[in-house]
């Protein structure tokens, strides 16, 4: 009964948070306004340590959307974490992640977007390890590991911020663009929001954290931990001022939309699947940031965050009929049996696909215009589409291979899609999938962008979703059969994130444990035994003999001290 409170309770009260934090960034929105509240805890020489809140549209609809998807994930979670005996524990995680992630999104001081950014990262290893298995404690550990180096970075930029007299960042924008130690900062600040957001090279962590319950995916991997990166580099994007600088890290966003796309085309586990298409989002709103349009991001961030969540929902409910099975050949005409979680998902991909006037298409469709109108280079424009086109075909893939075919797990089942629970959940995520595109796009773009195109490109996303779409079913009818034997190395390298989760584990620590096993064996177990024990025995023996030479000799000083002082009193005691 108490685990039944906590849940409705927290979602009640989150729930009416959120719609408060959506009214109040309207309101914001249409007068153009921002609040600080700052506090003053100390003052050293002429640095202040402030504790400071800012509050505008876009930190308060941001807001709004966590609260909105965590409340959902809430009462989602009541149902489907049913059987676990520490529910209550596991809502209380939740609600600290969430409370980690507001710290993080109201803060324009440094010290308190780390204590934010240091709670997303800690809770997130409690949520990931949950389950207490051997392979989540690994998942665990790699998420923690590459996320602390990201607050590393976040502990240097705070520590170079001292020279500027204090960490309010939000005041020195205009001192940092002018000054040499801006290009250093804003280093540090992109490292820190390549790990949190799982860019290349810092990949590997994000489908290894799959491993935590799939509430939590469909909230940390949709609109908080993975955003927080992206988030942050919205709030410094007035920073990247230097073309040569921005190019590389544009560079490797955009190989990260590439790579995880063309690996979610040979996987075959749902979580992970649908992990990658995060990780190929994340990389396009990264290169569409540092292309310069950070209302584009900040946009595509928040229309992400709501078909992603659904997307995971849905995932969990399948895998949660399906005895905990992920496999994606065992799904098959699903549609028979679970109607309702079917079309949500089938929303859900369709909206990550860029279908029209569903809430993807808003988002996807004006970063491919404005990539296109910008004419930066041929290598963006290529990868921008070809990503896209990989996207249609993962998730075309995935759609044919959960809604045709025959149902390949044993006849025996308990698939249903009645639990009033799971489906209010799902039921008002899809509207945001369905309504949300288009509101959010009237109230942040008022005036919309001046596109002007020719026939043949205007229609190329169009017609990247339908060769997407073929592309997608062409593989789902190969099968595995796509690459025999002899391309088996080429196959192993697409499909495992061009190596980068071993490069990420055992590449960086192999070298050292093989050195430190042979020094071990031969050198501590071998013959540095024996002549460590020789040596012992040889300098205690010395050490014994040279102690009693010196107190032999001391003894005889002392002697012959005591004897001349002797001789020396008879001699004057005989005067």
């Amino acid at each position: 009964m108490f685990m039944l409170n906590i849940c409705f309770i927290s979602f009640s009260f989150i729930i009416f948070i959120s719609l408060i934090m959506f009214m109040l960034s309207v309101y914001f929105l249409l007068y153009d306004l921002v609040y600080f509240i700052e506090y003053n805890l100390i003052e050293i020489n002429s640095s202040c340590v402030v504790m400071t809140f800012l509050f505008d549209w876009m930190s308060l609809i941001f807001m709004s959307t966590v609260l909105f998807i965590s409340s959902l994930v809430i009462l989602y979670s009541n149902s489907y974490m049913m059987n676990d005996l520490n529910l209550n524990r596991f809502i209380l995680l939740v609600i600290l992640f969430v409370l980690s992630m507001m710290l993080m999104i109201i803060s324009p001081n440094l010290i308190s977007i780390l204590l934010g950014w240091d709670g997303l990262g800690l809770i997130s290893y409690c949520l990931v390890i949950y389950y207490q298995n051997v392979k989540s404690f690994n998942a665990g550990m790699l998420t923690v590991i590459s996320n602390r180096i990201g607050d590393i970075f976040l502990l240097l930029s705070i520590a170079w911020m001292i020279n500027f007299g204090g960490w309010n960042f939000y005041f020195y924008t205009e001192v940092l663009k002018s000054n040499s130690f801006m290009m250093l900062i804003t280093l540090m600040i992109l490292m820190a929001s390549f790990t949190k957001s799982a860019q290349i090279p810092f990949s590997s962590w994000l489908p290894a954290a799959m491993a935590a319950p799939t509430p939590v995916s469909s909230l940390v991997h949709s609109s908080t931990l993975v955003t927080a990166g992206v988030y942050l580099l919205i709030r410094f994007e007035n920073l990247f001022n230097s073309e040569n600088f921005i190019l590389m890290f544009l560079f490797l966003s955009s190989l990260t939309m590439f790579m995880s796309g063309l690996n979610a085309n040979f996987e075959f586990d749902l979580k992970k699947i649908i992990a990658l298409s995060t990780l190929s989002q994340l990389g396009l709103m990264m290169s569409i940031l540092f292309l310069g349009f950070k209302f584009l991001a900040f946009f595509h961030l928040l229309m992400h965050a709501f078909f992603k969540a659904l997307l995971f929902m849905c995932s969990g409910v399948f895998i949660h009929s399906l005895n905990n099975f992920q496999d994606i050949r065992v799904l098959g005409s699903m549609f028979n049996q679970m109607p309702f979680t079917s079309i949500c998902f089938n929303f859900s991909n369709l909206s990550l696909c860029g279908f029209p006037f569903l809430a993807g298409f808003y988002s996807k469709d004006m970063i491919l215009e404005m990539v296109l109108m910008l004419n930066y280079n041929m290598f963006i424009m290529i990868i921008f589409f070809f990503s896209t086109f990989l996207t249609v075909s993962y998730t075309f893939r995935l759609i044919y291979f959960s809604m045709l075919g025959w149902y390949n797990m044993i006849s025996l089942n308990y698939l249903n899609d009645y639990d009033v629970y799971l489906n209010n959940s799902m039921y008002f995520m899809m509207l945001m999938v369905i309504l949300g595109g288009s509101m959010f796009s009237w109230l942040i773009f008022p005036n919309s962008y001046f596109i002007i195109l020719p026939l043949y490109l205007k229609i190329l996303p169009i017609l990247i979703i339908l060769t997407g779409m073929m592309f997608g079913g062409f593989i789902y009818y190969l099968n595995i059969n796509m690459f025999k034997l002899k391309f088996y190395f080429l196959k192993m390298f697409f499909s495992t994130m061009w190596f980068l989760p071993v490069i990420s584990t055992f590449g960086l620590i192999k070298n050292l444990m093989y050195m430190n096993k042979e020094l071990t064996m031969n050198f501590n177990q071998n013959w540095l035994e024996f002549y460590k024990s020789m040596i012992i025995v040889i300098f205690t023996k010395k050490f014994f003999m040279f102690m009693d030479l010196l107190i032999f000799y001391f003894n005889n000083v002392l002697n012959l001290f005591l004897l001349f002082i002797f001789l020396f009193l008879y001699y004057l005691f005989m005067l």
